[in-house]
């Protein structure tokens, strides 16, 4: 606790003469006395209780200025609170949505996979502005940078195969991921794309879109998805879904290149954990920029002391009012 005017507790002295002057005139006032021819009427004293009850009155007008000045000295009391400004990073998911997505050496499959930590992701960056972009044979916007998240995560397990033409356009992915950053003014921009294949479709080469990712400071992290080897797939046949092996094949040259041409990293996933992983390590590379402000929160004690000050001159009156009338 502190005093906004401390020079005003000078006044304490007061109340303390006052105190001081009626203590000295208890102590020189001399008895009153009486000669009489027997004693025995006067040998009956008040009682202790009394003669303390005599000086309350004193106590409490003493008290209550001693409250009014400590009072009007403005009492206060602070504390430290830090503030905490978090400055969120822009994130685009660019998602293969080929349909070789739907090989099962993920479980259950790649795509599923791909979305289930993807949402996990999401939830452990509640500063970031997100995106969603998907690509096969062409590329669109499934959800545009917002801080929703819910309706960014709805929208996410919406993702699946079959909704646009087959194949992996990996440019033209790239490409709309970078086209909704250009109005970002985020302090860091960041590109997750995610395939499993090889660029076969597209206006776009993978390279101009680098290009063009570096331009606008985009950094962009490529993830490889698949298993080493082989992979099973499912296939429809005249007697229902068969599942054959299929030679895993992803471009990993063009995917490094793309991530060295923009400073990012390149990943490779062959299954869920190891998937979950390059995720926690990309959210580690991407920290959020935080500021920490200091600064006190002053409480106002005056009216605490002013409140007992009228305490004190509420029951001094009620002393005058009543106790003195008794016999």
């Amino acid at each position: 606790m502190f005093f906004e005017y401390p020079r005003l507790l000078w006044l304490l002295a007061v109340p303390a003469l006052l105190l001081a002057v009626y203590v000295l005139r208890l102590v020189g006032k001399r008895p009153p006395h009486l000669r009489v021819s027997a004693a025995a009427p006067w040998l009956q004293r008040k009682s202790i209780l009394l003669q303390i009850f005599s000086h309350l009155p004193m106590a409490l007008f003493t008290a209550a200025m001693s409250l009014l000045v400590i009072a009007i000295a403005r009492p206060r009391s602070s504390s430290q609170v830090e503030k905490i400004d978090s400055e969120g990073i822009d994130i685009v998911f660019a998602i293969d949505v080929s349909t070789s997505m739907l090989a099962r050496d993920f479980t259950p499959d790649r795509i599923s996979a791909a979305k289930d930590i993807a949402i996990e992701f999401i939830a452990q960056r509640p500063s970031d502005r997100m995106g969603i972009v998907v690509f096969a044979g062409e590329s669109y916007t499934q959800c545009p940078l917002t801080t929703d998240r819910a309706t960014l995560i709805n929208l996410m397990k919406e993702v699946q195969t079959d909704l646009i033409e087959d194949g992996t356009a990996i440019g033209n992915g790239l490409a709309t991921a970078v086209a909704r950053m250009m109005d970002s003014d985020a302090p860091s921009r960041v590109i997750i794309l995610l395939t499993d294949g090889v660029n076969n479709s597209g206006e776009i080469a993978p390279e101009t879109a680098a290009e063009i990712a570096k331009s606008y400071n985009v950094r962009v992290y490529t993830i490889g998805v698949g298993a080493n080897g082989e992979a099973p797939y499912p296939v429809m046949t005249p007697w229902g879904v068969e599942v054959r092996k299929i030679p895993v094949e992803i471009d990993e040259a063009l995917l490094q290149k793309i991530a060295e041409a923009t400073g990012g990293k390149y990943f490779r996933a062959t299954d869920n954990t190891k998937l979950s992983e390059i995720y926690s390590e990309i959210g580690k590379m991407e920290k959020v920029r935080t500021t920490v402000d200091s600064f006190p929160v002053y409480k106002e004690l005056y009216l605490d002391y002013a409140l007992a000050a009228m305490a004190c001159l509420l029951l001094l009156l009620a002393l005058e009012m009543f106790i003195r009338r008794l016999p």
